[in-house]
């Protein structure tokens, strides 16, 4: 070993993934702690750092060429010492030159002058916030303006984030390409539009509303009629997530839609007001989109929704089967399996996306238009290898049984399904089609009857959600 030249150490050390097992390989000898010292570009410390900003200091001079930090405070207690300050902050901006990627979780001794300090850092190309409660807008303005090279910036509960110059600067400079805001509670659908230029730029967004902040205050239709039509240019958006939204016809969030001719992956969780018109205009130009979650509010009591209901019918499911010729991932889920009749998918509408397109993997989430008949024409889905069901309580032992004729898959989960039993497995016992079952929660079913029924099998019981 040594006589190995540096490039072949610096190979066998990289191969090294577990961070426990790199440091013990760099404690073999002098040579290999040094070069280990050298190669090391990424770092996670938190609690164990003692004094923090001390301790920073060593580290960051131990490891001169470190490009990604993460520092996360999960679980901190007030005697495991003080947290990471600002002052810690100014350590990392001056001793990392070469930073580019910094994560900070649970930071919560982390202030605007701290993210102040971080705007000499001007490599920097990816931050992530998360729970870090003292910063507000300046704070991320000052670091933008200053780091000029950001492409990935996510926010993740910064509850006093309330200006919104910051996404207005970024628009500016037109190079964000991943977007994460997620339960700010004083940032809105409509402050996205003040990205501007950047909208073209950018290739991931994924904005979360606080559900439980906004569902104290009262739904003000003005929130949603003030909206300007804007013509946003998303031609470049891969993937986009939507969580506790609102979409108001031909506003906001609604112009977007028709306009992600690249998209990819899509999840909408909980957005109030999509209709069966934005699903159609999102999947004439979207032929490219290969992953659907799709989560449909079942609380229509909000005066919001009264003049405006939220209707999702099968045309959505239809548009995405004739246009969406590559869609492999589906997921239908509908929040308590409590939703009324004008918001329903039949289950002509499921089958007729999973005939048209080439899906692998599947998951019916309280879906109870799904039955044995809808078992019965997956045994000619050619192509799906993963199939998820949650709560399909019209499912019974006879469509289960089937599972054993479906061509690919290799596959199976399921979680509180009441009307399955040991005998609906009884024709995969043995046979090893499966490489995987998973049964979580469901009464009918016990430990004995899931084994053998596939090469790799996970079992739980815990019927406290049924009552």
């Amino acid at each position: 070993m040594e006589e190995l030249p540096d490039h072949i150490v610096w190979e066998i050390l990289d191969r090294i993934e577990k961070i426990v097992d790199r440091n013990s390989a760099s404690l073999a000898c002098k040579r290999f702690y040094e070069l280990d010292n050298e190669q090391r570009h990424f770092l996670r410390v938190g609690c164990g750092l003692d004094p923090a900003n001390g301790a920073l200091t060593s580290l960051c001079n131990r490891f001169p060429n470190l490009t990604k930090v993460e520092i996360t405070y999960s679980g901190w207690m007030s005697r495991l010492g003080k947290q990471l300050d600002d002052q810690g902050l100014f350590v990392l901006s001056n001793n990392c030159i070469c930073l580019t990627d910094l994560t900070l979780n649970y930071c919560t001794y982390i202030t605007d002058v701290g993210l102040r300090y971080l705007a000499a850092c001007f490599n920097l190309s990816a931050l992530k916030l998360n729970f870090t409660p003292r910063i507000t807008g300046c704070g991320i303005l000052s670091l933008v303006v200053g780091c000029k090279n950001l492409t990935i910036l996510h926010l993740i509960r910064c509850l006093n984030v309330s200006s919104v110059e910051w996404l207005e600067y970024l628009g500016q400079l037109g190079i964000l390409e991943d977007l994460m805001i997620k339960n700010c509670r004083a940032i809105g659908e409509g402050d996205l539009i003040r990205l501007g230029p950047s909208w073209w730029k950018l290739k991931r967004l994924q904005f979360e509303v606080d559900a439980n902040y906004r569902y104290m205050k009262v739904h003000d239709r003005l929130a949603v009629d003030q909206w300007q039509k804007q013509l946003v240019p998303c031609e470049n958006m891969v993937e986009l997530s939507l969580s506790n939204c609102i979409i108001s016809p031909g506003r906001g969030l609604a112009c977007v839609l028709g306009k992600c001719k690249n998209l990819e992956k899509i999840h909408f969780d909980m957005c109030f007001g999509l209709r069966d018109t934005d699903m159609i205009n999102l999947a004439k130009s979207s032929s490219k989109l290969r992953s659907i979650s799709l989560r449909v509010p079942s609380d229509f009591s909000l005066p919001l929704l009264m003049n405006n209901p939220l209707s999702l019918t099968d045309d959505s499911l239809r548009a995405l089967a004739h246009n969406c010729k590559m869609l492999e991932s589906v997921r239908l889920s509908f929040s308590d399996g409590e939703f009324p009749s004008f918001s329903l998918f039949t289950l002509d509408g499921i089958l007729t996306l999973i005939c048209k397109c080439p899906i692998k993997r599947l998951t019916l989430d309280y879906v109870c238009s799904f039955n044995d008949a809808g078992m019965e024409a997956l045994c000619s889905a050619k192509y799906l290898e993963i199939l998820e069901l949650v709560g399909c309580q019209e499912i019974s032992d006879e469509g289960l049984q089937l599972v054993s004729q479906f061509p690919q898959l290799c596959i199976l989960q399921l979680k509180k399904c009441l009307g399955v039993t040991n005998d609906g497995l009884k024709p995969l016992v043995g046979s090893y089609k499966l490489d995987w079952l998973t049964v979580e929660d469901c009464p009918r079913i016990s430990e004995r009857g899931v084994q053998g029924a596939a090469r790799s099998v996970t079992f739980r019981q815990d019927l406290s959600w049924m009552y």
